[in-house]
């Protein structure tokens, strides 16, 4: 006797939502190459998210209002986006044929990531992995992998640039 297979509960997303891509200052730009090659490839929009760590959403939504983690810590806009990254993203992708946007979400970088993809009905979320470096270490071991959280918690594809990547120079040392 045959068995039918079980149906597969389908992800809510759609070949044709935008390509989403975390964005922060300082970010190596191979994670923008590969999400913009993504979304010329595919014909789709890129949107790139900043997820500003120290505000939070106040009721819950990703454009909705935001407040400062510390009020007495911050002089300036809560939705402002760093000039250096508003500047490298202009650099970057100004000369193709991508359509992008930019767009500030406030919170954990993970959740917010995952309400814009939710939101926009992206198609495929894309980080970077983190550099080599202490600090990068000491943030990844006290708040988690971006990506990791990413790919357990929702069902849009994620898409792991490696960021400098450690490759051995030798097969003895895998």
């Amino acid at each position: 006797m045959t068995e039918t297979p079980a149906p597969r509960s389908e992800a809510p997303t759609s070949a044709a939502g935008p390509i989403l891509v975390g964005v922060m200052p300082g970010q190596h730009p191979v994670v923008l190459e590969q999400a913009a090659s993504v979304a010329a490839s595919a014909g789709l929009p890129l949107v790139c998210a900043y997820a500003d760590v120290t505000v939070y959403p106040v009721d819950g939504t990703t454009g909705g209002p935001a407040a400062p983690i510390d009020p007495d810590g911050v002089d300036e806009d809560p939705h402002a986006i760093p000039e250096s990254l508003t500047k490298a993203l202009h650099d970057y992708l100004d000369g193709t044929p991508v359509q992008w946007s930019l767009v500030h979400l406030a919170g954990e970088p993970a959740r917010a990531l995952a309400r814009e993809a939710e939101d926009t009905g992206a198609s495929m979320i894309v980080v970077g992995t983190r550099e080599h470096k202490l600090a990068a270490a000491m943030k990844e071991l006290t708040a988690g992998s971006v990506a990791r959280h990413l790919f357990h918690r929702q069902e849009r594809p994620v898409l792991v640039v490696p960021v400098n990547p450690r490759i051995p120079t030798d097969d003895a040392e895998d």
